[in-house]
């Protein structure tokens, strides 16, 4: 049987070694042999083959059937990058190839290796050198020349070749997933030592980066024909959507499902017997596959071909040979190591493994925190208002992690609809879909209801949403990264993921639709983000607007993919390896920016003065423990003896209907004399319904910018407008 095979292996190994370095640490490996026309003589459910320069043989693991009984020429063409830069009749009887001349048909199924002539590395393409995830491939068509079927093609092959160079690397995995968790934690330390306008700063760079490294793996999961490099990059970002390959977590996932009475791939298990095609998009390639699979399961049991079926709706097609097909979400679970029935449970584990560990290491810094202030080796107002309302905060934290959350998980729950992996998954998706969804709304919802009171009471909006502590530390994370008068943005953010995260994992079998769509969809968050600009400062406009721009040529490139225009295969090589180079240099650049940003906060006496404060005053509402000086000591012995909690005596109760959504400063409280200052900074006596407490705002000039604010106001040293009308005053002693 060796000799059989060998004849044209040995040829396609003699033409494949044109492209391999000859460098002997290079390699030349291909793990399936496609067919690439229907009714192929020649077909193979198993294709292993690695070529060595070194030892100048190529190690082969076949299983592959020939009906072909009649003489032949092989046509061989090899292209690299879409470039073909090789083309060649050879028949077969001109170099006696045994078995082929003529071809005979038979049954291949043993392991052999072919000596290879070092002759043939002669000629190599320099980007054979240069460049990972090879994208080359060797086609051979074996037209008959003789019997009924002379002058056709009567079996068409094909193997994707590669170098063993890759960029789905591990480092690059560990370096983006660690550098964007020590942001945001860095950023939660830095605004419990007081430096909040630092903290939200990067905090909102962190989340930043975080939503454009779901977006490159958002790339990854449309059901479109990728180039092996753009497959690879963007698996390095799966991780941000809680794809992430634990062994033992895999076989829970699997009990479950069987257990919930559902049935699971065994795609991963069966892969040194059976052969993965994973470049195929939905349409039309999908379809062709169906008729192959039905074809041939018409002499199956039952009982296999109902699990065959199951698969099949699922995407993984097995065509007649006996290879798999998975394209789209299943081509990323398949690249990671995952069963693609395992993939809906596996991000959705994760997203919440997050949450309870953050929880748990939240509590035990509160424990920490209050033992080291006891035995004295920290200051006993250091980190006061975290200790203080460490519950709050925690709260903030979880909502925020399901911001981060709500793309991977509106993704997956959707998908898992179309997949109905089982009826228990099914139920968890239904859940968690409206869970997460339903969670973010509700607090989009109370932002804009806070923000609507505030500028009822106080013509602001940044004032309730940044000076009372609870309201900042709980529903913060949807807000502090825009302007105060854009606090409302986050609904259209929402509103882009989930419309995104639709067509992601609702059309995989339409990879037109879905290029389409993207396209538009990052044309409208382009749009916005330029025209708007609703972020806090123009350092944050300009890094959101990048990515925006870095999403939109990506859809660009998407629809490229789809091969739409009718453009030539080396137009995808070309155009595959701008986006791998385009997203790197733009990953590099950013991850560079976030860690030179956090250092210089860790580093620096004066974080805050590092950066302008914003045109919306927040930094005057924000209430700083650390920023207070020496003389509100007096204040907080008095909200002591009320019985307030420092840092959290505004009395807000975020639950309560419309009339607790002012602080306590404005309730009905004695009538006191403050100093206010004009325009011109001419101290002025007003009465104020705020109590001298020690919320008091640090004092602050008035900025003549300021849309919030009347031609006459006065700003009380409390940084409230001090012309309250006589009807806003009474209205708020009625309080």
């Amino acid at each position: 049987m060796a000799s059989l095979l060998g004849a044209p292996l040995l040829l396609l190994f003699y033409l494949v070694a044109l492209i391999l370095p000859t460098n002997a640490e290079n390699i030349l490996q291909s793990s399936s042999l496609n067919t690439c026309q229907d009714n192929s003589g020649f077909t193979a459910s198993l294709f292993n083959v690695v070529y060595s320069p070194k030892d100048e043989k190529a190690y082969v693991n076949i299983s592959a059937i020939s009906t072909i009984e009649a003489n032949v020429l092989f046509d061989v063409l090899i292209s690299i990058y879409g470039y073909s830069f090789f083309h060649k009749v050879i028949n077969p009887c001109d170099v006696n190839l045994a078995g082929f001349c003529p071809m005979v048909s038979g049954k291949l199924g043993n392991p052999f290796s072919l000596d290879i002539d070092p002759s043939a590395t002669g000629v190599i393409p320099s980007i054979a050198y240069q460049f990972p995830d090879l994208d080359a491939k060797v086609r051979i068509f074996i037209n008959a020349t003789s019997g009924t079927k002379a002058g056709t093609s009567v079996a068409c092959i094909e193997a994707t070749v590669s170098n063993g160079k890759t960029v789905d690397l591990l480092g690059v995995k560990w370096a983006s997933a660690i550098v964007t968790g020590l942001a945001l934690a860095s950023s939660a330390v830095i605004s419990g030592l007081g430096h909040s306008n630092a903290a939200s700063h990067v905090a909102a760079s962190a989340l930043a980066l975080t939503s454009y490294f779901q977006a490159q793996a958002m790339v990854g999961l449309v059901g479109i024909k990728l180039p092996p490099v753009v497959q690879s990059w963007t698996q390095d970002f799966q991780w941000s959507m809680g794809i992430i390959n634990v062994g033992f977590m895999q076989d829970i996932f699997t009990w479950y499902q069987r257990s919930t009475g559902g049935t699971a791939a065994t795609i991963i298990d069966t892969l040194e017997n059976v052969s993965v095609e994973v470049q195929k998009r939905a349409a039309p390639l999908i379809a062709p596959a169906a008729g192959l699979f039905r074809r041939a399961t018409a002499m199956v049991p039952r009982s296999v071909l109902k699990h065959a079926s199951s698969l099949a709706k699922r995407g993984n097609i097995q065509t007649d040979y006996g290879s798999y097909v998975v394209y789209g979400i299943q081509r990323v679970a398949f690249r990671a190591g995952i069963e693609t029935t395992n993939l809906f449970m596996t991000g959705l584990i994760f997203f919440y493994i997050i949450m309870v560990a953050t929880a748990l290491f939240v509590a035990a810094w509160k424990g920490f925190c209050e033992v080291a202030a006891k035995a004295r080796w920290i200051k006993s107002d250091t980190f006061l208002e975290f200790r203080n309302g460490w519950l709050t905060v925690l709260k903030g934290i979880l909502f925020r992690i399901t911001l981060i959350g709500h793309p991977p998980v509106t993704i997956l729950c959707l998908w898992e609809l179309t997949q109905k992996d089982s009826p228990a998954e099914m139920v968890l998706a239904v859940f968690f879909l409206l869970f997460v969804n339903g969670a973010l709304g509700f607090a989009a919802y109370k932002v804009i209801r806070i923000a609507h009171r505030s500028v009822s009471l106080h013509r602001n909006p940044a004032y309730i949403l940044f000076s009372d502590p609870q309201t900042l530390n709980k529903w913060g994370f949807l807000y502090i990264q825009f302007r105060a008068s854009a606090y409302y943005f986050i609904i259209p953010l929402l509103c882009y993921t989930v419309v995104k995260s639709f067509f992601i994992s609702l059309a995989q079998r339409a990879g037109t639709v879905q290029a389409i769509a993207l396209l538009i969809i990052e044309a409208g968050a382009l749009i916005t983000a330029a025209v708007m600009r609703p972020w806090m400062d123009k350092k944050m406009s300009s890094f959101n607007i990048a990515i925006c721009s870095v999403n939109f040529v990506n859809a660009i490139f998407l629809l490229i993919f789809t091969n739409i225009f009718g453009q030539p295969d080396i137009v995808n090589g070309v155009v595959g390896v701008v986006l791998w180079i385009l997203n790197a240099v733009c990953t590099l650049v950013l991850l560079i920016m976030l860690i030179a940003s956090t250092l210089i906060v860790f580093f620096t006496d004066n974080p805050d003065g590092r950066y302008k404060f914003m045109a919306d005053d927040r930094t005057s509402f924000m209430k700083s423990q650390s920023q207070l000086g020496t003389t509100n000591e007096l204040d907080a012995l008095g909200a002591t003896a009320r019985g307030e909690k420092p840092g959290y005596g505004s009395g807000m109760d975020l639950e309560d209907g419309d009339n607790s959504i002012a602080p306590s400063s404005f309730r009905q409280q004695p009538h006191s004399r403050s100093t206010s200052f004009n325009r011109t900074g001419a101290p002025s006596t007003a009465h104020s319904t705020s109590s001298n407490s020690h919320h008091d705002r640090p004092r602050t000039s008035v900025d003549p910018a300021m849309p919030f604010l009347s031609s006459g106001a006065n700003i009380s040293r409390n940084g409230s407008p001090s012309n309250v009308s006589a009807g806003n005053r009474s209205q708020h002693n009625a309080r």
